[in-house]
Formats: C-alpha cells, structure tokens, sequence
C-alpha cells in the first residue's frame, strides 16, 4: 500500500519532524555508509526516503551549507538537527554523522600508513576516487533539477563553474561576489 504523500509548510519542512532519535539514526547510518560521497546520500535520506524537506528546501539549506564554512554535510547535520529540535537536535545529529566515521578513519589511518606503499591499496584509492567523482556528477544534476526554468539560479550557477573549474579562480573570492549577487537578484524576483 503507497503511503500518502508528505506535507510541506511554506518553507518546504515536513509536517511531521523528526525526533532527536531519528536525527541521530539517520545521521550516524549517512556517516557509515557516506565514504566519499555524503550529498547524495544525504539528500536521498532528507528528501526521498524521510520526506524531512522538499527538493528546494533541500538545495536552498545546502546553499547556505556551502557557503559556511566547515564540512558541508557537518553544517548540514547541524541545521537540519536545530531546525527541528533546536540545539539538542543539532548536537545528535552531528554525533551521529561523526561518531561511526571518526572510529573507521582511525582504524583505516593506522593500515594505510603502514601498508601505503602497495600497488593494490594505491589501486583500490583510485578506484575509490572514480566512484566518488561519479556520485558527486549524479548530486549535481539532482540538485540542478530544482532550477529548471529559473534562468538566473542557472546562469549564476554556470558562472560559478566557469570562474571556478575553468577561470581558476579562488572559491572564496568568487563566492564572496556571486553570493550578495544571487541573493540580491533572488529577492528581487521574489517580489
């Protein structure tokens, strides 16, 4: 039997919010399984599987985690946990994202330093690094989606790209002038 459809108020956020116990759940099962690729996951976990945000909610707080600094899927937890259990939820759900992959990273530290050198483990990273390149293209396409026909989020966007990937230019400078930009313009248009 289909279960009946979410229910978002005005800024996308579920009806029905999650307990702290679910943020932590949730939280430290994305940081088990999330090696080298947390966003597709997490996004999977927020907006398909718990309906905890819809799609726009989702990219306009990963937006804002972006742009902060720290570790996007670190603010991201943070946010999401205090934006449905205040402080209290944004603690659990960064324990949870951290506790399982602070444990393995140790562990993995102590054996690659010791068997870094073999042509097998420099291998197996490779291969580590294509797959985590393939879900990161995946990620931007899903999080591009939400910007159909919003021609200016797309321009700013490809902006962004070509200044960063092609123009080589720094992430810091480059956001600090499209950001103020984009917002701007958005708040505008929203009008």
């Amino acid at each position: 039997m289909p279960s009946s459809p979410p229910t978002f108020d005005a800024t996308g956020v579920t009806s029905s919010p999650p307990t702290c116990w679910a943020l932590f759940k949730n939280f430290f099962l994305l940081g088990v399984m999330a090696f080298g690729g947390a966003l597709p996951l997490a996004r999977h976990m927020v907006v398909e599987k718990n309906r905890w945000l819809s799609p726009d909610a989702f990219t306009e707080l990963l937006g804002l985690c972006q742009f902060l600094p720290g570790g996007n899927m670190i603010n991201m937890s943070v946010a999401l946990g205090l934006k449905f259990r205040g402080v209290k939820g944004g603690f659990v759900a960064l324990m949870g994202l951290i506790l399982a992959p602070s444990l393995i990273i140790i562990s993995l530290g102590m054996v690659y330093d010791r068997y870094a050198n073999d042509p097998h483990i420099q291998h197996l990273f490779a291969g580590l690094a294509a797959a985590a390149a393939g879900l990161l293209i995946s990620m931007a396409v899903k999080i591009a989606r939400p910007l159909r026909g919003q021609w200016f989020g797309i321009a700013v966007a490809v902006i962004c790209f070509v200044c960063i990937a092609v123009l080589r230019f720094p992430l810091v400078s480059t956001m600090l002038v499209l950001t103020p930009i984009s917002i701007l313009v958005s708040w505008r248009l929203r009008r």
